[in-house]
């Protein structure tokens, strides 16, 4: 079983930056993220294929988030740039060996790291 571990959230302002990192210890097809803020269902945020041909983003990140991989250290990255109190979440990394794009199904998670975006 692959397990996957998220690194990078902390505290920000509004206005700032940050980059999260999520670690696999074996391969994913695709790799995503996906954030939950309190009270609200999860989110998909964003997602990469295994050679990077193919990114899908959420409407609300586009243009300010970027997903990208390092194949060599089995790493996904997620850039937030331009940060909004909005973004406030759990991140999570998640990853999928389907099929289908974007993925329906996503068979590992990691355990999630803390964004917190203040105005």
């Amino acid at each position: 079983q692959v397990q996957l571990v998220e690194s990078g959230g902390g505290l920000v302002q509004a206005g700032g930056s940050l980059r999260l990192s999520c670690a696999a210890s074996g391969r994913t097809d695709r790799r995503a993220w996906f954030r939950q803020a309190p009270g609200k269902e999860r989110e998909f945020v964003a997602v990469i294929t295994w050679n990077g041909d193919r990114l899908y983003y959420t409407n609300s990140v586009k243009g300010r988030f970027t997903i990208s991989r390092d194949n060599a250290n089995n790493t996904v990255y997620l850039q937030m740039n331009s940060l909004k109190p909005e973004d406030t979440a759990v991140y999570y990394c998640a990853g999928s060996n389907g099929i289908t794009w974007p993925p329906s199904r996503y068979d590992v998670w990691g355990q999630g790291t803390q964004v917190t975006v203040s105005s």
